[in-house]
């Protein structure tokens, strides 16, 4: 027999992502960790983030019409933790964290070098929704680092030297699985 629960936010595991946002100039960036990030169409390329209004983030990202979604992998877990848990008002996360500030191809947003893949993404529309507002934006283009992703075509079996795992969280648990 099935038990009723109020409605919540049980659509979980989402993978843990780094949002990039601001300018190039030294303090002017951001990074905040989202989970709720999902793609939404694919002609033209598109995806959403929800990001609540009362974050740093927000209001730049608001403000430029840009923003960049950095994939975190296994050695990337702490700093994409800490970067979900403390304000880019005070803190300039890109030094904190050690990670290379990279402007985009397209839209110049700062990047995370560190990143396997990363994307530059143009709002086109926000929508309010209640605790957090829904960024829906275009996919301009998607980058790599040939560090990361090699050209040989991989071997089945055959460990990579870097987990490409990505970062998971579950909802009131601050504990993340790969």
């Amino acid at each position: 027999m099935r038990v009723d629960w109020k409605p919540g936010t049980l659509i979980y595991p989402l993978p843990a992502v780094l949002i990039s946002c601001g300018s190039m100039e030294r303090g002017e960036a951001n990074i905040l960790t989202a989970s709720w990030v999902s793609t939404v169409c694919t002609n033209p390329p598109m995806c959403v983030v929800g990001i609540r209004p009362e974050r740093h983030s927000h209001s730049i990202i608001r403000e430029q019409g840009a923003f960049g979604i950095n994939l975190s992998t296994v050695s990337m877990a702490k700093e994409t933790d800490w970067c979900g848990v403390v304000s880019g008002r005070k803190e300039d996360k890109f030094a904190s964290c050690g990670f290379t500030k990279e402007a985009g191809s397209v839209l110049g947003v700062p990047l995370i070098e560190e990143s396997p893949i990363s994307l530059e993404c143009q709002v086109r529309e926000v929508t309010s929704l209640g605790s957090h507002d829904m960024f829906l934006a275009e996919e301009r283009t998607r980058c790599t680092t040939h560090r990361r992703v090699s050209d040989q075509p991989r071997v089945p079996g055959q460990r990579s030297d870097e987990p490409r795992k990505p970062r998971y969280v579950s909802s009131g648990d601050r504990r993340n699985t790969c």
